[in-house]
């Protein structure tokens, strides 16, 4: 476990939380119900687009390797409350395809998208530790 990276998370004003990293600065904000601006996505909104967006890009690497068009395919993701009413209990990720797309790849298309590592690093979670450091 020597590898290392480090995202800096920044805080700003009113309820805006910025994470930079690999030179990219993502932005946060919480809804105007929450407090906040609602001037860019929450962070468990980015979390949620992070298993959708993942499992697109296996979807489209899929098709890419064998030719086939990705106009008209499209990932529908659903979210499901736990029975409790709190939080999310299921997950579902539907791929959208057009009439032409071949039906020996389907299984294998949804086996791609299974892939994701986000989905396999909530599946398998890391261990979280948060400490503080005087700077």
């Amino acid at each position: 476990m020597s590898m290392q990276s480090e995202m800096i998370i920044t805080i700003g004003e009113g309820k805006k939380v910025d994470a930079e990293f690999k030179g990219f600065t993502i932005h946060t904000d919480q809804s105007v119900h929450a407090g906040g601006e609602g001037s860019a996505p929450e962070p468990f909104t980015l979390f949620l687009a992070s298993i959708g967006t993942c499992a697109g890009i296996y979807v489209s690497s899929f098709c890419q390797s064998r030719g086939i068009p990705t106009d008209g395919i499209r990932l529908v993701q659903s979210h499901f409350v736990k029975e409790s009413g709190r939080g999310i209990g299921k997950i579902e990720l539907a791929i959208e395809l057009p009439a032409s797309f071949p039906e020996k790849y389907k299984d294998a298309l949804i086996s791609s998208a299974n892939l994701c590592a986000v989905k396999k690093h909530i599946m398998n979670p890391p261990e979280f530790v948060v400490k503080t450091v005087t700077a």
